[in-house]
C-alpha cells in the first residue's frame, strides 16, 4: 500500500479470485510423410477434408502414402484437432516454371526469408508446397487488352489475324499469316462466316521464318470435331485468351493507379492457375484459382483499401503457387505508383504469360519410389516441434508407422528401426511429462506374417523402454481408402489415441478408452489378425492391449495398459496416467500466479482454496476416491521460506478401472432362502 502524506481514502483491489483453469487433454500430434503441404513447420487440423485439403489426398497404389495419412484421419475421426508437422526428407522439391531449379521452399516463413523479394533468381513462379502434385500445375497471365483477345484490324496490323492457306470442313489445322501472334489455349473464332469457337492445342511454325504456320485446332466443346465450314486463304481470325469468359473484362488500368496521376497506365493483370494433368482435382484442366485485376504496382489497394499488388495478393491468397520473379513481358512490374508525375506505362505483352511447372518432387528417386523420411528425420521434426511443453500445448503423440529408407524409397522398417524410433519418442512424452505416445506393431509383424502375429506384437513390445507415458495397442487396420476406392492396411494407434481423445468429451481423461462403451473402433473392415484368448492373455501380460473383433460387438480396445515397468503400479493404466497428466497440468499452470508472492500464511491459504474444490470436483466426477493437500507451515518451514521455495504435497487415491470379472453361479434347490445359505450380501 502506498503511503499517504496527508489525511485521505485510498482504493485499492486485490485479486484473490484464483481458480485452477481448463487444461487441453485431447489435442494430438503427428508428423509423417505426405505429397503435399508445408513442410517443417505445425499445422492445426480439425478434419479429415481439411487434412486432404492442406496435405493432400494419399496416392493411388502406394501404401506408404495411405499408412502416413490413414493414422492421422483416423486420429481425427474420434478428436477435434490435430497438430501436424510434414517431414523434411531428401530430395525434397517445389516446382518451378523453370526447369532444373532443384528448390526447396518449406513453408511460407521460409518464403518470406528468402524468396519475396524476387532475389534468388530461380524462375516466375514455384508451386506452393514441395512435391510431385506442383507438376500439375499451369499458370496463365492475362497483362493486357491485346493479350486479353484481339481481331486486330488496326493499321499496320491487318494481316496478323488472317489465314494463309485453305482448309476443308472437318479440318483440325488452319495455317495463319502471324503464328506468333496465337498462344497454346487460345480460342479462335470468325474464320471466315464461321463463329464456332475452336481451341489450340498446338503451333507449327513455317521454316521459311516469315511468321506463319499452323494452329492444330478442335471443338472447344468436343476435341475430336474439326472445322464446320471450309475456310478460304485471307479469312479474318479473331482470337481470345483461353479463359477470358472466367472475367468481367479485359485488364487496364486500375482506379488507384488513376487516383495517382492519368500518366499511369496499364497496371492491372488476370491470373489463372490450373490443374494442367488433374493430379490435384481429378479433372485434367480444372482452374483452381484465380485472381483478378490484380496489380503490377507495389503500392496498389483496391477498393477496400488492401493490398492489391498481384506479389502480395498471391503471397496471402493462392493455395498453390509462389511468386519468384516477373515476367520479362511485365516492364516495370514492382513500380511504386503513389505520388507519380511523370509517365508511367506498364509492360502487358501481346500474348498470355503461360508456364507449366516441373520439378517437383517429395524425395530423391522417380516417383512414386522417391525417398521416405528416415528415423532420424522424424525423431528432429518430433523433438523440434514438440520435444518441449513450452512450444506445443499437446496431450496425444500418434506415432504413425516407423519409417526407413534403404535410399530408393522402399518401406524397409525392421524391428530394430521401429525401437529406435518408439523410444526415442517415449523419451520426449516422459520429459514433457504431459502427453502419452501410442504405438503399434511394425505391418510386417502382423500383415501377411506368416506367424502369429500376437507372437510378434510381443517381442517387438519387449524392445520398448518401461514408461507410464507410453502405450502400445496389437494390431493394423484394413480400412476402406475413400480417396482410390482401394482398401489399405494402417497401423491402429490413431485410432486408439482417437479413443482417448473422444473419451475425454463423452466422459473425462480419467476413464479408460477400452472395453464396449468406448473402445468401439468403427470403419474397421477386419483385423491384420484377430487375437484369441490365449493370444490377448499373452499381449496383455506383455503390455500390448489388444484390438480384436468379437462376433456382433464389433471392433475395440479391449486393453488399458501403458507400458510402465510395475503391472501393480497404478501409472500401468491408462487412465491412471492421465488423471495426473490432467491434475499436474491444470494445478501447475494454476500454481504460477503464486510466483514473486511472498511465503506466508496467505499465499498458503490461497492455493489452497484454489485446488480443493477443484480436486472435489474430480472426486465428484469419479476420477479420484479421496484427496489431501498440504500446503502450511509443516512442509514450508523457514529454510523453504529462505530459499524462496514454496511446497505443496497433494495425496490422491485414482479410481481404478475394472480389467477382471469374476462370475459365479451356484445352483441351489428351490426350497432354500438365499439369505439364510448365502447371506443378505450386507
Amino acid at each position: 500500500m502506498a503511503f499517504q502524506v496527508s489525511p485521505g481514502v485510498l482504493v485499492q483491489e486485490i485479486d484473490a479470485t484464483n481458480v485452477i483453469p481448463a487444461v487441453s487433454s485431447s489435442t494430438g500430434a503427428y508428423v509423417g510423410h505426405f505429397g503435399w503441404g508445408p513442410v517443417d513447420q505445425v499445422t492445426t487440423i480439425t478434419s479429415g477434408k481439411q487434412l486432404a485439403t492442406i496435405f493432400g489426398e494419399p496416392v493411388a497404389n502406394t501404401n506408404r502414402y495411405a499408412e502416413n495419412f490413414f493414422p492421422a484421419a483416423m486420429f481425427l475421426d474420434y478428436g477435434i484437432d490435430l497438430k501436424v508437422v510434414r517431414c523434411l526428407t531428401a530430395g525434397q522439391v517445389n516446382a518451378t516454371t523453370t526447369s532444373g531449379q532443384s528448390l526447396l521452399i518449406k513453408n511460407l516463413t521460409h518464403y518470406r526469408d528468402n524468396y519475396n523479394d524476387g532475389s534468388a533468381s530461380v524462375g516466375e513462379y514455384g508451386a506452393r508446397y514441395a512435391g510431385h502434385l506442383g507438376n500439375s500445375l499451369k499458370i496463365s497471365s492475362c497483362g493486357g487488352s491485346r493479350a486479353f483477345e484481339a481481331n486486330d484490324t488496326s493499321a499496320g496490323t491487318s494481316a496478323q489475324y488472317q489465314t494463309n492457306a485453305v482448309s476443308a470442313i472437318g479440318a483440325t489445322s488452319i495455317g495463319v499469316t502471324q503464328a506468333q501472334q496465337f498462344a497454346v489455349g487460345d480460342i479462335i473464332t470468325a474464320i471466315g462466316s464461321d463463329l464456332t469457337r475452336y481451341k489450340v492445342s498446338a503451333i507449327a511454325f513455317d521454316s521459311s521464318s516469315t511468321g506463319a504456320g499452323d494452329l492444330t485446332i478442335a471443338q472447344e466443346n468436343d476435341s475430336n470435331l474439326g472445322l464446320v465450314v471450309a475456310v478460304a486463304s485471307g479469312a479474318a481470325v479473331t482470337r481470345e485468351w483461353e479463359f477470358a469468359n472466367l472475367f468481367s473484362g479485359a485488364p487496364g488500368t486500375s482506379a488507384y493507379a488513376t487516383a495517382q496521376t492519368s500518366a499511369i497506365t496499364l497496371d492491372e493483370m488476370h491470373i489463372v492457375v490450373i490443374d494442367e494433368d488433374g493430379k490435384i482435382s481429378g479433372v485434367t484442366g480444372t482452374v483452381l484459382e484465380k485472381f483478378e485485376k490484380v496489380s503490377k504496382g507495389s503500392d496498389a489497394k483496391d477498393d477496400f483499401g488492401a493490398t492489391n499488388y498481384y506479389i502480395s495478393v498471391i503471397e496471402n491468397s493462392s493455395n498453390y503457387i509462389y511468386w519468384l520473379d516477373h515476367p520479362s513481358t511485365f516492364s516495370s512490374a514492382g513500380t511504386d505508383m503513389s505520388a507519380r508525375t511523370s509517365a508511367l506505362a506498364f509492360g502487358v505483352g501481346t500474348l498470355p504469360e503461360v508456364r507449366s511447372f516441373t520439378d517437383g518432387a517429395d524425395g530423391t528417386g522417380t516417383w512414386p519410389a522417391q525417398r521416405l523420411p528416415t528415423t532420424g528425420q522424424k525423431i528432429t521434426a518430433w523433438d523440434t516441434h514438440f520435444g518441449s511443453a513450452d512450444n506445443q500445448d499437446i496431450a496425444l503423440m500418434v506415432s504413425g508407422t516407423p519409417l526407413a529408407d534403404n535410399g530408393s524409397g522402399t518401406d524397409v522398417a525392421t524391428r530394430a528401426e521401429a525401437t529406435t524410433y518408439y523410444n526415442q519418442l517415449a523419451a520426449i512424452a516422459k520429459k514433457r511429462k504431459d502427453v502419452v505416445v501410442f504405438f503399434s506393431p511394425i505391418r510386417s509383424d502382423v500383415v501377411d506374417s506368416g506367424v502369429s502375429g500376437a507372437v510378434n506384437a510381443k517381442a517387438t513390445a519387449g524392445t520398448l523402454n518401461n514408461t507410464s507415458y507410453a502405450v502400445m495397442d496389437s494390431n493394423w487396420l484394413y480400412i476402406y481408402d475413400r480417396y482410390n476406392d482401394r482398401y489399405v492396411y494402417i497401423p491402429a494407434n490413431g485410432a486408439t489415441a482417437g479413443l482417448c481423445a473422444r473419451t475425454d468429451f463423452t466422459n473425462d481423461s480419467w476413464f479408460s478408452p477400452a472395453g464396449m462403451n468406448r473402445g468401439q473402433i468403427f470403419g474397421v473392415t477386419k483385423l491384420a489378425y484377430n487375437p484369441n484368448k490365449a493370444d490377448r492373455d499373452m499381449l496383455y501380460k506383455n503390455k500390448v492391449n489388444p484390438i480384436v473383433t468379437f462376433p456382433g460387438q464389433g471392433t475395440m480396445l479391449f486393453g488399458d495398459k501403458t507400458l510402465a515397468a510395475a503391472d501393480g503400479s497404478a501409472f500401468s493404466r491408462i487412465n491412471v496416467r492421465r488423471l495426473f497428466i490432467t491434475l499436474e497440468k491444470a494445478i501447475s499452470t494454476s500454481a504460477r500466479a503464486q510466483l514473486f508472492e511472498f511465503n506466508d500464511a496467505f499465499t498458503r491459504a490461497n492455493f489452497r482454496a484454489a485446488v480443493e474444490p477443484f480436486l472435489r470436483e474430480v472426486q465428484g466426477r469419479r476420477g479420484i476416491y479421496d484427496y489431501k493437500v498440504i500446503c502450511d507451515e509443516t512442509n514450508n518451514g523457514q529454510a523453504v521460506v529462505d530459499s524462496n521455495q514454496f511446497v505443496a504435497s497433494i495425496f490422491v487415491k485414482p479410481a481404478r478401472s475394472i480389467n477382471f470379472i469374476t462370475l459365479t453361479f451356484v445352483a441351489s434347490r428351490s426350497g432354500v432362502d438365499f439369505d439364510e445359505v448365502y447371506g443378505s450380501g450386507t
